[in-house]
């Protein structure tokens, strides 16, 4: 136990320093910034310090994994002054560096707008050494107050340190029997520490936390340059280093690209739905009774497919005449046959929750990495929330059931726009409701409390207020809640007794809102953030897969509604069209498509496929397979749904090209913005 409490106290203050040192590094950052940062006041910067220590612990472990391990691996040999020389160098080297970066990025900081990332690598891997030299000694002579503070600190990590043996000798543990004593103390103690620094590396203790990344910093600002002080850089370095940045292709001129696509949205002054759209209501814009703008309420269904949507499944027997497959979603299905506007061909923008999220809030589909976990998660964001706040004077609110930081949702509702967020913290002080008696054990709170909780504090908010919610219940481990254990069918596979669970949590839902002064002046928006759960043969499909629901539902205006089974629509859809029925008179930046002015038979959908690590176009009746230099297959996806013949070899060459022009520009269009930080306008 003697040795044991020695190499402890020793790592601890080895650690206790390094922190110490980068909160100098991040003090430094501030007033080298001091144009950015000089208004902040005293309470919010210690705010800003104390949400930093979050991203200090994870970089600290990562870079400082190999000193734990030194100190309390169980092998009594080392227990020698030789051995801790070496950590000694390791930890001065190590941390030295993380100086280093940190201050480099003091200064490089107004440059970029956002801490380094690992794209540095490739920005700078051009550039001769003598250049770089030269870059460096200049910048260092301009800011010689921050090289000043620079050495100081790597100095203080070679005295600092602290060694738990001082003498030559070898310690005395080498000599004393039996050994069963220390090796268990240093076991107990490694993997009591192995599993704090995995957690710290994670930014959470549970398992619902996903490994925060860059864009997590978000969640703790006021604005956009506030996460540079937050995050430190070499965390910035870490959590990106393995993440291919946006390669811009140069596929054509981009004054040649913009004639296929575009990303700016620039309504005209008078809305008009296109007479070739999928528009059922062609009033627009919706506006109360009174006048005044419509509410939205968005609301994101964990693992919805259409898959265990019955509306979505019909099918035609032999004498031509509809039957329906089995519903795991009766209410919803009643909504959809009497009063929704929804479509046959909807499709996610990926197939995971942090990939559904930008696409549905902020029309930013995911190709290749998702959004969240890349360079450009830090980028100025938009979305619903911000353009509807900023210039509409619109209150805004964000509804998760989960812990705050969870999935980096929280971080990236704020980041778009969102006043106001809701999350299982919020939940657990309402009297009305049970805590976290009504938590589901794994993720987050039960989807028919937190959608009545949800439902209440609409109440809250000014109107016109725009909010959005993500369910969680339809999830593994597909628990259910005590009181609901065998009252709901069980399917072919275990998610969708869950899907039935939360389809009645929906009904709930509107039972509630019904009754609400809001819901009449309301535009609903329901789908899903990706798929699960697919069992028949088209649903596990390169297209099926990207198969989710998308509906609009506005109780005040009935005429909204209907079934498109023609019209190619996808998740980025959402935002573009929910605009144009608010009537919304500002440009703004959009990878989705207005469908209710755009004509049909312009009316795409792109996402990235990893199984063949390339993209799926999908326009009018084909689906075309693009692998990043060129398409590889063309299938009639409305007479072929599972794809087995490809039509390539004989389709029309000009057809084929069209579409060649459409995706390249498409990505090309896509990757520029993401690299250059351009998915905002200025206005």
């Amino acid at each position: 136990m003697h040795y044991t409490l020695r190499n402890l106290s020793a790592l601890l203050w080895n650690l206790l320093w390094a922190y110490i040192c980068y909160a100098v590094c991040r003090l430094v950052f501030m007033l080298t910034n001091s144009n950015l940062y000089g208004d902040i006041p005293l309470d919010h910067v210690l705010h800003l310090f104390k949400s930093g220590l979050v991203f200090d612990s994870s970089a600290i472990c990562y870079t400082n994994c190999l000193i734990i391990a030194m100190f309390l691996f169980p092998l009594h040999h080392k227990e020698r002054r030789g051995f801790y020389r070496v950590a000694h160098w390791i930890y001065f080297v190590l941390n030295s560096i993380c100086v280093v970066a940190n201050m480099c990025d003091a200064v490089y900081f107004p440059f970029t707008g956002k801490r380094t990332t690992g794209s540095v690598f490739s920005e700078f891997a051009h550039e001769g050494a003598g250049n770089m030299a030269n870059i460096f000694i200049d910048q260092g002579l301009e800011h010689w107050p921050v090289v000043v503070v620079g050495f100081l600190l790597i100095a203080s990590f070679w005295f600092a340190f602290k060694s738990p043996y001082k003498s030559e000798k070898k310690a005395e543990i080498n000599s004393r029997k039996p050994l069963a004593g220390y090796y268990a103390c240093q076991m107990v103690a490694l993997g009591f520490c192995g599993w704090l620094c995995v957690c710290m590396m994670r930014g959470g203790f549970t398992h619902a936390v996903r490994p925060i990344t860059i864009s997590n910093a978000n969640q703790y600002v006021d604005n956009p340059n506030e996460a540079g002080l937050v995050l430190n850089t070499p965390f910035s370095l870490i959590r990106t280093i393995d993440k291919k940045p946006f390669i811009v292709p140069n596929f054509m001129p981009n004054s040649e690209a913009v004639k296929y696509f575009t990303p700016i949205h620039k309504p005209a002054g008078d809305i008009k739905a296109s007479l070739d759209s999928t528009a059922f209501y062609k009033d627009i814009p919706l506006r109360t009774k009174d006048g005044k703008p419509m509410n939205v309420v968005v609301l994101i269904m964990e693992s919805f497919s259409k898959q265990h949507i019955g509306y979505y499944n019909n099918v035609k027997d032999e004498c031509g005449k509809y039957g329906k497959k089995e519903t795991f979603t009766p209410f919803l299905d009643s909504l959809l046959t009497n009063c929704s506007m929804t479509f046959r061909h909807s499709y996610a923008n990926g197939r995971k929750s942090i990939e559904g999220m930008p696409s549905v809030l902020s029309s930013i589909p995911n190709f290749v990495e998702p959004f969240f976990l890349t360079p450009a998660s830090m980028n100025k964001l938009s979305g619903m929330a911000r353009e509807l706040s900023e210039n509409k004077g619109y209150s805004t609110a964000f509804f998760h059931g989960a812990e705050r930081g969870s999935m980096g949702f929280e971080a990236f509702a704020k980041a778009t726009g969102f006043q106001h967020n809701y999350s299982r913290e919020e939940f657990k002080t309402d009297p009305n409701y049970n805590g976290d008696d009504d938590f589901d054990g794994t993720w987050a709170i039960w989807d028919e409390e937190f959608l009545q909780f949800s439902a209440d504090h609409f109440s809250d908010l000014k109107p016109p207020f725009m909010t959005a919610i993500f369910t969680a219940s339809s999830h593994t481990p597909f628990d259910l809640p005590e009181r609901y254990v065998g009252k709901f069918r069980k399917g072919r596979v275990p998610i969708q007794e869950c899907v039935m669970y939360s389809d009645n949590a929906l009904r709930q839902f509107f039972n509630k809102a019904k009754k609400q002064p809001w819901y009449e002046n309301t535009l609903f928006v329901i789908t899903a953030d990706h798929v699960s759960g697919q069992v028949d043969p088209f649903y596990k499909s390169t297209l099926g897969y990207y198969c989710v629901p998308i509906i609009f539902y506005a109780p005040g205006f009935p005429e909204l509604r209907g079934y498109d089974e023609e019209t190619i629509v996808e998740q980025a859809d959402i935002m573009p069209t929910v605009l144009t029925l608010l009537g919304y008179d500002k440009p703004y930046v959009a990878f989705g498509q207005d469908i209710l002015t755009t004509p049909r038979s312009e009316k795409i959908a792109l996402h990235w496929v990893p199984e063949f690590q390339g993209y799926e176009f999908v326009k009018g009746d084909y689906a075309v397979h693009f692998d990043c230099e060129k398409i590889t297959a063309v299938y009639e996806f409305k007479k072929d749904p599972l794809q087995k013949t490809n039509l390539i070899s004989r389709f029309p060459k000009d057809k084929l090209q069209q579409f060649d022009s459409e995706i390249k520009s498409y990505i090309q269009q896509y990757m520029t913005r993401m690299d250059e930080n351009k998915l905002t306008l200025n206005r």
